[in-house]
């Protein structure tokens, strides 16, 4: 089945990624291409209609981001910000840097159009230029006090254009703007987790082949269960699952993944114990990216050495996410960490890789997941890094911390829980420092460890903010830990949003 295609154009834009994913909640699918190899991607699978993102740059600027845009000719198009201010300049327009930088919520004093489709004259603004005139053809549609022309549009030739950001929750009703671009371009919305799960299966099939075998590295967590409930639904006993116990999991986790796994898979696991592996590899390694790079080849190490006594396996199934690869350096983002599963795997791994789930955000994994029958316990579990507790603990990764890293982090998770304020948490951990600071404890001088804890809410790990958990809940885990774990004589609890920090500490 091919489905009809939105090509979000990226020129560097900070919530282009939302952009993609407000798309595909109203059933269209979206793919974010970056503006440097635009030109190819819209020449070789021209889209049914396209997208162009917000971006820190200046169109008026030597080297901007460009777009040729008679590539796009025919096409409904959306503009938004930097992507209106680019259909301005190329098209006729006239774009000047803006007397007063907007930034922050504004309200619209007009709007008609697309924009009369928004729930509130509220709109979320980031720009230093404006549009001063809109090319031949286009309307203006939408105005603030300090931006005479915050929307254009050629309703004709289904072009539009807007300044603010109708992607952010901060705009009320930005969706609401979406959709009627959806329709403007006569965009069905066909996609749907059943047609996701019936072309994945077709095309796992037709990979894999009649008689090979697929490696399924599952970890218990959402992506690696449901990447394995989808190959299992496409192969059946030729999905063989496995699970490397690396001693970087949470407290009594690696118990708790064999049993539900084997309760929900009918016994299809391999459990292996290969701590002694890990921990002897990341002896003494302090950086972050070396960790991950070390733990994504011990990961392949021991996929290997098994390959042959499971089966006969030729293929490695893995959870990566959309996430996981924007953040490690794909399209125009910069690269934040390589996550030990894309960046990570070594150039000698003999295994072919498959990963079904690569463009999915992480609410998309969670519906196919209950499309595929999946327990309510796997598919709502709280998001876990393939590195495990390594990203936790900053310096050397040794046995002892990691246990203090587990201690803490079970107090804190266990008082979220039994004063119900996990609710609403997308991820919530407990994070050794590799600093010491002074303490008093029975009237002797300590000098220990800090433990900062750290719970967030988001919709898809690319944006986040601190929960406001309860001070007394804080106090009591911080009495707790302090009590409870040797070592630790301070604790701390981490506010910042994603951006400017991440979730993860490394």
């Amino acid at each position: 089945m091919q489905h009809q295609r939105v090509f979000v154009i990226d020129f560097g834009g900070q919530y282009t990624q939302l952009i993609v994913r407000r798309m595909r909640e109203l059933g269209v699918y979206s793919e974010m291409v970056p503006w440097m190899s635009a030109a190819e991607r819209l020449q070789k699978d021209r889209p049914d209609a396209v997208i162009l993102s917000g971006g820190p740059r200046s169109v008026l600027e030597d080297g901007a981001p460009d777009l040729d845009l008679s590539l796009v000719d025919g096409l409904p198009m959306l503009g938004i910000c930097y992507g209106m201010q680019l259909m301005a300049h190329r098209l006729g327009g006239r774009v000047e840097k803006a007397h007063d930088r907007e930034y922050g919520l504004r309200n619209l004093s007009e709007r008609s159009g697309l924009s009369a489709r928004l729930s509130s004259d509220q709109v979320w603004m980031s720009h230093g230029d404006q549009v001063r005139e809109v090319p031949p053809g286009y309307l203006v549609t939408a105005s603030t006090e300090s931006c005479p022309i915050a929307g254009m549009e050629d309703a004709a030739q289904r072009r539009f254009g807007v300044q603010y950001h109708p992607e952010v929750t901060h705009t009320p009703g930005g969706k609401d703007l979406l959709k009627a671009f959806v329709e403007a371009a006569g965009l069905t919305g066909d996609w749907t987790a059943e047609n996701f799960i019936e072309e994945q299966v077709a095309q796992i099939r037709q990979t894999v082949g009649e008689y090979g075998k697929v490696l399924c590295a599952v970890s218990g967590g959402v992506d690696s269960s449901v990447m394995a409930a989808l190959l299992i639904r496409a192969i059946g006993p030729r999905a063989v699952c496995v699970f490397v116990n690396h001693g970087l999991l949470r407290k009594g986790e690696a118990e708790q993944v064999v049993e539900t796994f084997g309760r929900h898979f009918h016994g299809n696991l391999h459990a292996f114990d290969e701590r002694e592996r890990f921990f002897g590899a990341l002896a003494g390694v302090t950086d972050p990216e070396t960790k991950r790079k070390i733990i994504g080849e011990h990961f392949v190490r021991v996929f290997e050495d098994h390959a042959q006594e499971l089966a006969g396996c030729d293929f490695l199934a893995q959870g990566t996410l959309y996430p996981d690869v924007i953040e490690s350096g794909s399209s125009t983002a910069a690269k934040i960490k390589t996550h030990h599963n894309v960046g990570g795997l070594p150039d000698w791994m003999q295994l072919k890789l498959i990963e079904p789930l690569r463009w999915l955000f992480k609410d998309e994994v969670r519906a196919v997941g209950r499309v595929l029958g999946l327990p309510e316990e796997m598919v709502d579990r709280e998001p876990f890094p393939g590195p495990g507790l390594a990203v936790r603990i900053l310096g050397e990764v040794t046995p002892e911390r990691v246990a203090t890293v587990q201690d803490a982090d079970w107090i804190f998770r266990t008082e979220l829980r039994n004063h119900g304020a996990h609710v609403g948490i997308w991820q919530s951990y407990a994070a050794l420092l590799d600093v010491r600071s002074v303490g008093v404890m029975g009237d002797e001088r300590t000098y220990m460890h800090p433990i900062v804890l750290r719970a967030v809410e988001s919709e898809d790990a690319m944006t986040a903010r601190a929960v406001k958990i309860p001070f007394e809940v804080l106090e009591l885990v911080a009495r707790r830990i302090v009590n409870e774990v040797p070592g630790v004589n301070r604790v701390l609890y981490d506010l910042t949003s994603k951006p400017p920090a991440t979730i993860e500490w490394e």
